[in-house]
């Protein structure tokens, strides 16, 4: 039987201006300018502001606004045919008390990023020596092919009878494994000396061999490497003693050369593919007793509506009942026109929505600022959201992927947020300064009786910290420090 029922219900969801700002907001610096320029190519009524219209814009007074910008907002929707739209109205809509720090900016201002100089990367090194080489074509073939396959800390991953048998089939290129391996040797005396080997222990083994330090010691290491390597790895140094039949005053000394070796000849120097630079999004300041805290977005391009295409589109709003073509005009323009606005409004938005949560960061983490890591306060989303009235899921949208610079360092803006444990007195400390704490007793350590987890664990409930030794286990695994056994030293 049919029946006709009603439901009350409530709904929330997302407009698309909301979607957008939430998107923004989650972008960091760099991101947020190539953003930038990608609407500036695909919305005709948004211009970049010319250095002059910025510095107009300066002087200009503020008028005060009338109604907040929601209200506005709505009434342009619900009333869009009773107005017409001013350029200095609209521009004068959307400056907050953050804007003087990105719109100040004077001529003598050195507003540059320094040039990254150009760097050889490790394979035109290593292809630079190849062709010195007096090779046939084929070897010279199979040459490229081993620097192509080297990975980042320059060792040869592939079998080389892979790379044969690849070469054989694509290329019909026959090189016998004998000549194969012997170009492979040639290759790994090349700078930086160790290159395209397949093992660790290879890459000592060569470097060991053209070296030029003293002759003893060097073949004591060489004696080591190739007969008692899985001993040296795990640093069992009474067994080395007792096999080698060797003292400790001749073991360290040979122990140290070979610690002396790159076991990553493909890392670092000037052979390196790139270069990971960090922009951060914040820069804080120490001034007198009060840190200054900037967004680094000085960078970005400062947008604006067209004044061509404003002009256009109020033209178009008187006349656009003459025509069909003046009406699709007419919607053309306003549907760009209310793009270009939310745009801009969502872009001042996460100025100030990043100003507010940096600043609420700074608060809570004063000290840390002030005198270091072993300050640094438990702290989580949950802290920061209720401290200024957001909700923590726009917490996490702004911290993650963003850095700041400051007196301390540059970190990124998850590293303030941690767990706490308790101490003696009642209050916590952070798994952080634990972890800065934990790296100093082991750095203060006696290295021929290195402390065991259990001991580190003893130390921090001693100093009133009470934690586990597994939790000390993690922290360490966490730093990359090794276990016991293998931090000790001769």
């Amino acid at each position: 039987m049919l029946s006709l029922s009603q439901k009350l219900s409530q709904q929330q969801k997302l407009s698309p201006q909301q979607i957008q700002y939430q998107k923004l907001l989650q972008l960091n610096t760099l991101a947020l300018e190539q953003r930038i320029k990608t609407e500036l190519e695909l919305n005709p009524i948004l211009e970049e502001m010319a250095t002059e219209e910025m510095e107009l814009s300066m002087e200009q007074e503020k008028p005060e606004k009338e109604e907040s910008q929601d209200d506005e907002t709505k009434s342009e929707f619900e009333d869009a045919d009773k107005e017409e739209f001013d350029l200095e109205d609209y521009m004068n809509d959307y400056e907050s008390e953050y804007e003087p720090e990105k719109m100040n900016r004077s001529k003598d201002d050195e507003n540059y990023q320094p040039l990254t100089p150009a760097r050889e990367t490790l394979s035109e090194h290593l292809l630079d020596q190849l062709r010195v080489m007096n090779l046939s074509e084929e070897l010279y073939i199979l040459g490229e092919e081993i620097i192509g396959n080297l990975d980042e800390d320059g060792y040869l991953q592939r079998d080389l009878k892979d790379i044969l048998s690849e070469l054989e089939m694509f290329e019909h290129i026959n090189i016998s494994e004998e000549d194969a391996e012997k170009l492979l040797k040639q290759i790994q005396v090349f700078d930086p000396i160790g290159i395209a080997c397949r093992t660790l222990q290879e890459c000592l083994l060569v470097q060991l061999k053209n070296s030029d330090k003293d002759p003893y010691y060097t073949y004591l290491a060489e004696q080591l490497l190739e007969k008692y390597f899985d001993d040296f790895t795990k640093k069992r140094y009474d067994a080395i003693k007792q096999k080698m039949e060797l003292t400790d005053e001749t073991l360290k000394p040979t122990i140290e050369l070979i610690q002396s070796l790159n076991p990553k000849p493909g890392e670092g120097n000037i052979q390196s593919e790139e270069v990971n630079q960090i922009t951060p999004d914040f820069l804080i300041e120490k001034m007198d007793d009060n840190f200054i805290i900037t967004l680094n977005d000085k960078t970005l391009p400062s947008v604006t509506i067209n004044r061509q295409y404003l002009e256009m589109f109020n033209s178009n709003k008187k006349s656009r009942k003459n025509s069909e073509r003046e009406k699709n005009t007419y919607k053309f323009l306003r549907e760009k026109f209310e793009s270009a606005k939310w745009f801009i409004a969502c872009i001042q938005q996460r100025r100030e929505t990043l100003m507010k949560i940096m600043q609420a960061i700074v608060g809570k983490q004063f000290e840390f600022f002030e005198m270091g890591a072993k300050y640094l306060r438990p702290m989580i989303y949950k802290d920061i959201a209720e401290e200024i009235n957001m909700d923590i899921s726009t917490i996490s949208r702004v911290v993650n992927g963003k850095y700041v610079q400051s007196p301390m360092g540059i970190h990124e803006l998850k590293y303030f947020f941690s767990e706490g444990l308790a101490t003696d007195n009642g209050e916590e400390v952070s798994n952080k300064h634990i972890k800065e704490r934990l790296k100093e007793l082991i750095d203060a350590e006696d290295k021929n009786s290195p402390h065991s987890d259990d001991r580190l664990a003893e130390i921090l409930n001693e100093e009133g910290i009470h934690i586990a030794r597994r939790t000390v286990a993690k922290y360490r695994e966490q730093l990359r420090l090794p276990i016991a056994r293998l931090r000790r030293q001769l």
